[in-house]
């Protein structure tokens, strides 16, 4: 994969998983009626925002840390959680795993 790919992946997956995580715990599937302070989970992926845009190789050194978390929550909750919960879970796997995967793969590839 070239530079321009792994940065795209990178940005529209960091979006991706921000925005699954606020939706997830405000109205889709909160662990408790009404929404839960579990939606702040977003805030490390704020914070990655601007420095993933804007191409930084040691930010996404860190979100390659930080991504695991949330690979580590959609699997746990994957083999968890049933319903609707199940399938986000799913799918914040599977975003999680992809911001892994490219932000790695540029951080080495801008070395």
């Amino acid at each position: 994969m070239n530079l321009k790919t792994l940065h795209l992946t990178a940005v529209v997956s960091l979006i991706a998983l921000i925005l699954l995580c606020i939706v997830w715990e405000l109205w889709l599937a909160p662990v408790q009626p009404g929404g839960s302070w579990l939606a702040l989970k977003a805030l490390p992926l704020l914070f990655l925002g601007n420095g993933i845009l804007r191409g930084r190789r040691y930010t996404h050194q860190v979100a390659s840390l930080v991504s695991l978390l949330y690979l580590m929550e959609g699997v746990l909750r994957a083999l968890s959680d049933t319903g609707l919960s199940l399938r986000l879970a799913r799918v914040e796997t599977v975003l999680a795993l992809a911001l892994f995967v490219s932000v790695v793969c540029y951080a080495r590839k801008t070395r």
